[in-house]
């Protein structure tokens, strides 16, 4: 994995023929990912969305004078972007679709101010075969750039389901 706030370019994503191949891939490092900016339109929508309009959200000039200097992202909203950062790391052919399981793990570390950008970088923790696919585990982290802390850490579980 690569150091959380690295500045280096985005790897290839790590590669497999079919699902079956991903079982023999644990500890395959994952990105990191694109650089994707949180902005404060995004930050807005997901309050929409949500109903979640706490100040240090949206209200940009009581944030810019609060505790983090900016409005930040909610933790959930940079949780949610997992899906748009950590797919493009992996790609399996073979592939009919993949179903998220959840998380074992989420622990949100730094907060986003509005305006960062970020990207996802991991690990292939676990891979085993089910009666309906492959189940993998990813660590996965969201770096901030810029910044020695990561936004989050999680274990992300899916399961690979073959065409």
């Amino acid at each position: 994995m690569s150091a959380a706030g690295s500045t280096g370019a985005a790897a290839p994503p790590a590669a497999f023929a079919s699902p079956d191949a991903v079982v023999d891939a644990v500890g395959t490092v994952l990105g990191p990912g694109e650089w994707f900016t949180i902005d404060q339109a995004r930050i807005d929508a997901f309050a929409d969305a949500t109903d979640d309009h706490q100040w240090i959200h949206v209200d940009v000039a009581r944030a810019n004078a609060g505790p983090f200097g900016a409005p930040i992202a909610h933790g959930f909203l940079t949780l949610s972007l997992l899906t748009a950062l950590a797919t493009p790391l992996l790609e399996v052919g073979g592939l009919a679709m993949g179903v998220n399981y959840g998380f074992e793990r989420v622990r949100f570390l730094q907060p986003v101010t509005a305006g960062s950008r970020v990207r996802a970088a991991g690990t292939i923790a676990a891979a085993e075969r089910t009666g309906t696919g492959v189940r993998i585990t990813q660590d996965l982290t969201v770096e901030i750039e810029g910044s020695d802390r990561p936004a989050l850490v999680a274990q992300w579980v899916t399961l690979l389901v073959p065409a």
